[in-house]
């Protein structure tokens, strides 16, 4: 039994495809595990063009696309419901059907009055894969769970923190703690040689920290090497762990006045074969 998590937030991806199930199955079992309340969103993206630059026909294209994308989502709302009643989840689903930007808002609404938001690692993500991470991290002010591919049942039994003694680190690390005392072995990993760590808090620091929770933690550091990048590091030293799991503060940087997310964390997000909890 996990400790500490009461409600889980999964968002359906809106066409449904297989290799996007891993989220729903993942957090269905967190759910499960946890015995957590679990939330079904399965969004229905509304199209909208200027009445008055189509011609009748058109128009009627553009409602008869609405109304196939509400039913798609309406029939994975109803069929997530069922696999949660027959797990023996109490899951509660919606499937709202508003315009991109609302849609998002929705999301971000969820998303904070849930302990953990749940969401797809999408093999080609498409820009609103992106929106929806960026938002989830950056204004809910919760945790977000990405899981790869392939990903369908929850575990956390070894787990690897990536650590560079950041604010967001620590962060993620304490929006992290039900799945880190639940796990049987944690690593912190220091990532040496990108950038200038020796003024950071150490992970010699926050070891005594998390073993004062009762967690069985190592600390180690990690030079990059010549063909890796930091995310290529973390993952080499996950793959070492044999981690299931992997937590990591999240980054953006500002080009010009657009937000956007940093190098380290979106290389994660688009390779990493392993499930990442992210905080901001």
């Amino acid at each position: 039994m996990i400790e500490g998590v009461k409600s889980v937030l999964v968002t359906i991806p809106q066409e449904g495809r297989d290799e996007d199930a891993a989220a729903f199955g993942y957090g269905l079992s967190l759910a499960r595990q946890s015995d957590a309340h679990l939330t079904v969103q399965a969004p229905a993206g509304r199209f909208h063009i200027p009445y008055t630059a189509l011609n009748a026909f058109a128009q009627k294209i553009v409602s008869a696309e609405n109304r196939r994308v509400a039913a798609l989502a309406e029939h994975f709302a109803d069929v997530a419901k069922a696999e949660a009643d027959f797990a023996g989840v109490v899951c509660t689903v919606e499937s709202p059907q508003l315009y991109y930007q609302d849609l998002l808002n929705r999301f971000i609404a969820q998303a904070r009055v849930h302990d953990i938001a749940v969401l797809n690692a999408e093999p080609a993500a498409t820009q609103m894969y992106w929106d929806l991470i960026e938002v989830c991290l950056f204004s809910s002010g919760r945790p977000v769970l990405v899981v790869p591919p392939g990903r369908t049942d929850f575990a956390c039994e070894r787990i690897i923190i990536a650590w560079d003694g950041s604010a967001n680190a620590s962060r993620a690390v304490a929006d992290a703690m039900p799945l880190l005392k639940s796990a049987k072995a944690v690593a912190i990993v220091s990532v040496m040689g990108e950038k200038d760590l020796s003024t950071s808090v150490p992970g010699t620091d926050l070891a005594p920290h998390l073993a004062r929770h009762g967690i069985d933690v190592t600390v180690s550091d990690t030079i990059v090497g010549l063909k890796e990048t930091v995310a290529d590091a973390i993952q080499r030293e996950a793959a070492g762990f044999k981690a299931s799991m992997i937590v990591s503060g999240a980054f953006r940087h500002s080009r010009l006045r657009e937000w956007i997310l940093g190098g380290v964390t979106r290389s994660l997000l688009e390779s990493c074969s392993l499930p990442l909890v992210m905080s901001h």
